[in-house]
């Protein structure tokens, strides 16, 4: 009988010995009973026989993790803190055997219709004698064609490339541009996939056809043999950061494979974070057409749809051009009010206001998915003195609809937009100027080419600026960017940007990098890139019992002198999903200090985020 170390699959337990009268491989997948459930598991090694009884491995998969997906998810379950099961839970096994399919460049031949200026040239040049760097390039500077043309080098050298960019960044016209100049060499991995869609591009993936993986953080942990390279694309997107456990970073992560595998990662962005601006060498690419084509203007107003937001609408429309509307805020409204006794109508397990949603008659938490009918009256005072507050995209679909009744207006936000099909048949109809109006939430920044759009109207950005997040100056500017970007692709555009702090974006609308310059003063000695964070999160049904293993780990912690903590208490959102939550936040010259005094003081109420982006 053989025994072995095994760890379960995406659980926060650790190892536990089973036994079996086969030899198994080191890193197989494996089945097994635990707590009278089957779940997998990996082996993790050979042990002698234990003093205790143990159960039997049920099957043994023909699939197997790598050494280096070892080594990686080893990583993550050190600098996430978490367990080893959690951080394999994340990976997807090579097959046993699988024939890798070597396809020469010679045999798959294509020729290169990719024509590089003088400047792009010379920024690929520069990024093929980096390890690590960042395209810097104003959108519409042609970042995807030297992508393109990097691809291209590698797949001569008979190795792939993984290509992430947010999950909204994967559009069919980005689909659509590799897949011409690629073909079948091309897979796009996303959640959006059918299963039977998912199965056959892993099979590509697994088998060698694909040579290039374009997919969100998760394409990370595919079974790639032969990597040659990873292209990580709007690398400041705040959806490459897990909000669940292990709550890693993917684009920290892929830095982390290219000095594992040995090989190249490029970061790409018009509005690179801070971190990445400062820690690597970057080649800057200005401009598109940006400071000729787009004329800012400024409103002093609060997000609403006021006379010279519908007046430019109005031109836009008698002019038969078209025109995008940006709106923070999904649903309708965010919030219901009582106007007489002030009383904001909450969730009843979150401790967050309810988003009105007027189609189907509903108040419903984004953050549980709660839902209730529209009540008639304040539940607190009896009053039918109800508003509500803080614009949404639903609403302004509404109210444009109703203004402006010959024209084809569109929401483009999650609520929505639900399907690849949906979001293909959308931005068609957009194309097609068969729709006139697009009134979205970020989704209309991301990697969509709109060719008639002459007027971006952006709202909100203040709600942003406002946002208690030493990053909240950075998301707002990078906002109002990439939202503008999307305008003046063909023609002169408009960009009307609502907002009481014209005086803060109008000075760094042409030079983002005097911006990252300036912010470095104002983070230096407090905030990342030079200090590290940690937030450590408590959530539970009782919330006594949440504060007191808060506190628990908050007087362990204050032992340690490398440690500073920044604050502690009850989360901005108290409640979510009915748990009580409750958080402390640590700052540290050094991860390891950080990760030692965690290590040394957590509980287990107490979870882990690292480097953390939100904080609320």
């Amino acid at each position: 009988m053989n025994y072995y170390k095994v760890c379960i699959l995406n659980s926060p337990l650790g190892s536990y010995t089973y036994q079996s009268d086969k030899t198994i491989s080191l890193y197989s997948k494996i089945s097994i009973k635990f707590n009278n459930r089957d779940v997998n598991g990996v082996i993790l090694e050979v042990c002698e026989k234990p003093e205790f009884e143990t159960l039997d491995i049920l099957e043994v998969f023909d699939e197997v993790f790598s050494d280096k997906q070892l080594e990686l998810a080893r990583f993550i379950s050190s600098y996430y803190i978490c367990s080893l099961g959690d951080a394999l839970g994340l990976m997807i096994p090579y097959e046993n055997n699988s024939e890798i399919k070597t396809l020469h460049q010679k045999e798959k031949a294509h020729e290169s219709d990719i024509v590089l200026s003088k400047i792009q040239s010379d920024a690929l040049d520069f990024l093929k004698k980096q390890k690590i760097s960042l395209l810097f390039g104003d959108t519409g500077s042609g970042k995807t064609e030297i992508y393109m043309k990097y691809f291209e080098d590698i797949l001569s050298q008979n190795k792939r490339c993984i290509f992430l960019m947010p999950e909204i960044s994967l559009t069919p016209q980005m689909d659509q541009r590799l897949q011409k100049h690629f073909g079948d060499e091309v897979v796009m991995y996303h959640s959006k996939l059918t299963p039977k869609a998912k199965k056959i591009a892993l099979e590509k993936i697994r088998n060698g056809e694909a040579k290039i993986i374009a997919g969100p953080r998760s394409a990370l942990f595919l079974p790639v043999k032969d990597l040659g390279l990873i292209v990580v694309d709007e690398e400041h997107d705040d959806s490459y950061k897990s909000s669940s456990r292990p709550r890693y970073n993917a684009r920290d992560l892929a830095i982390y494979m290219g000095k594992l595998y040995d090989i190249p990662v490029v970061l790409g962005s018009a509005t690179p974070s801070l971190t990445t601006y400062v820690k690597f060498p970057h080649v800057r690419l200005k401009g598109g057409h940006f400071s000729s084509k787009r004329e800012f203007f400024y409103e002093r107003s609060a997000e609403s749809l006021s006379p010279v937001v519908l007046r430019e609408l109005k031109q836009t429309l008698n002019e038969k051009k078209q025109a995008i509307v940006f709106i923070p805020t999904r649903a309708n409204f965010k919030n219901l009010i009582c106007a007489d006794c002030g009383h904001t109508h909450k969730c009843v397990f979150c401790s967050v206001g309810l988003s009105v949603h007027n189609k189907s008659n509903a108040l419903k938490c984004h953050y549980c998915n709660y839902t209730q009918a529209i009540p008639q009256i304040c539940s607190e005072c009896g009053s039918d003195m109800l508003v509500s507050s803080r614009l949404g995209t639903a609403e302004a679909v509404k109210n444009l609809s109703e203004e402006f009744k010959d024209a084809y207006i569109e929401q483009f936000d999650r609520d929505v937009i639900t399907s690849n099909t949906k979001l293909k048949k959308a931005l068609k109809r957009f194309n097609d100027h068969e729709s006139d109006i697009l009134v979205g939430t970020q989704m209309l920044s991301k990697g969509h080419d709109y060719h008639g759009v002459t007027l971006a109207i952006v709202l909100g950005l203040d709600n942003i600026l406002n946002m208690p997040d030493y990053r909240s100056r950075e998301r707002a500017l990078s906002s109002l960017l990439q939202i503008a970007g999307r305008s003046g692709r063909k023609d002169k555009a408009k960009v009307l940007v609502q907002s009481f702090n014209e005086e803060f974006f109008k000075v760094y609308l042409d030079s983002y990098e005097s911006f990252l310059d300036e912010e470095k003063i104002y983070r230096e000695g407090l905030y990342p890139p030079y200090k590290k964070l940690a937030r450590l999160l408590f959530s539970h049904k009782n919330g006594a019992k949440t504060r007191e293993a808060m506190e628990e780990v908050l007087d362990s912690i204050k032992l340690h002198k490398n440690v500073e903590v920044v604050g502690s208490g009850k989360c901005a959102i108290e409640k979510i999903a009915n748990k009580y939550r409750f958080e402390i936040l640590l700052r540290a010259d050094k991860s390891t200090d950080l990760i030692k005094a965690i290590h040394a003081s957590k509980n287990d109420l107490c979870e882990v985020d690292m480097d953390p982006i939100e904080f609320g």
